[in-house]
């Protein structure tokens, strides 16, 4: 039901504010390293193998706060300030405070928060959308870390030539001044949709508690191959495109397209009926990604890259919009919980991207093998997907299958 006196514009209010924080705790505080990483590589202050191990480190810290999010009684409003302000601080760390070590610190807990960050966000913007009736702007939040990324990845270029701290510190003020718009939004004090717990619900038959059960299971280790089938892209798009157009201005813009890609993917995601089934839709997400990892292999070019970057770019928050809403078909307002195991096994496969990716292109100097690996994942996802979701239409029409 819809809250007195709240209304679609603050609907609107609701989602504009989460999608800045996704933008603030996904787009910079996750992947403002993207465009770094190349600037910090021509510096000498990290080799690839090291960018991939602090890239690892910062997903470590997402699995780590994802895992904790069942366990978190704190309002999700405050959660979500909290992190806001810890993720501009990490950010201004990496200008200011120098060495391998401490970056891990920072990067290992920017990871933390942009998972604390993401989970409350989503839980309290979702459960608004919900309540007042406006579930289609979900896709507005879900635009938030494409916007983020777009945002790092032309700043990224620009700052570049005065060097990777100014960049880093130049994120964090950035990071400041939005948090600074959207700070008395997350304190209008509505109990009834702070909390993160859900009221009384019908008990399930047993039929359906060992279903829902099952497709937990489902969402929560497939979601895993999506973490692992774009994180070396998202980690190393532009040192691979450099790579492969040597001299060429457009490799650092395939970063910035993969990120305005994202703004329709999740814009025209959120407008897919309810009624249609979220696995489904996962599947053909993750085949989308798939196609748009293998023409970064195959077709190494302006136009192979380009095309690669908008199919993966535009389901990437989409895959996360289906796979939070099928975690609130199955959960209801108490998804907080699920939400988090699944973020949790997403981290776990973005933890070991970098890790699998960077060693073996260091030694191969390419990076073709790693990137065909990851396409096979999201294949796979794909096609397990597609075989829960044929599974339930048989068993809706035969119920003694």
């Amino acid at each position: 039901m819809s809250l007195t006196g709240y209304d679609r514009r603050g609907a609107w209010r609701a989602a504009l504010a989460c999608m800045v924080t996704l933008a603030v705790a996904m787009g910079l505080g996750r992947f403002a390293f993207t465009p770094m990483l190349p600037i910090m590589l021509h510096e000498g202050k990290l080799d690839l193998q090291g960018g991939g191990v602090l890239a690892s480190l910062n997903y470590l810290g997402y699995f780590l706060g994802a895992v904790s999010c069942a366990a978190i009684r704190i309002q999700p409003a405050t959660m979500v300030r909290g992190g806001l302000v810890a993720t501009a601080a990490l950010l201004l760390g990496m200008g200011l405070l120098h060495g391998f070590t401490v970056w891990g610190v920072l990067r290992t807990a920017a990871g933390v928060m942009s998972a604390w960050t993401f989970v409350f966000a989503s839980g309290w913007g979702l459960r608004r959308l919900a309540e007042t009736g406006a579930p289609a702007l979900a896709g507005v939040i879900y635009s938030g870390p494409g916007i983020g990324i777009a945002v790092t990845g032309l700043l990224g270029g620009a700052v570049g030539r005065w060097g990777s701290d100014a960049g880093w510190i130049g994120f964090g003020l950035l990071s400041l001044v939005l948090i600074a718009l959207i700070w008395r939004i997350f304190s209008d004090g509505h109990p009834a949709v702070t909390g993160v717990q859900a009221g009384p619900a019908a008990a399930p038959t047993a039929a359906e508690s060992a279903a829902a059960r099952s497709d937990a299971r489902w969402l929560v280790g497939l979601y895993g191959l999506a973490g692992f089938g774009y994180i070396i892209t998202a980690t190393f798009l532009p040192v691979i495109a450099r790579q492969a157009l040597p001299g060429s201005p457009w490799p650092d813009l395939f970063w910035p397209l993969l990120g305005l890609a994202v703004v329709p993917g999740a814009l025209i995601g959120a407008r897919a009926p309810m009624h249609w089934d979220n696995r489904l839709l996962l599947a053909i997400a993750y085949g989308l990604q798939a196609l748009g990892v293998v023409l970064s292999v195959a077709w190494p070019t302006i136009v192979g890259f380009g095309l690669g970057s908008l199919l993966l770019g535009m389901p990437f928050t989409a895959i996360t919009l289906f796979a939070m809403r099928d975690a609130r078909r199955l959960r209801g307002n108490a998804a907080a919980g699920l939400i988090g195991y699944a973020t949790a096994s997403y981290g776990v496969g973005q933890i070991l991207g970098p890790l699998f990716a960077a060693p073996l292109a260091q030694r191969t100097g390419s990076f073709a093998v790693p990137l065909l690996v990851a396409a096979a994942a999201l294949a796979l996802g794909a096609l397990l997907f597609s075989h829960v979701w044929w599974r339930s239409r048989l068993a809706k029409v035969l119920p003694e299958a």
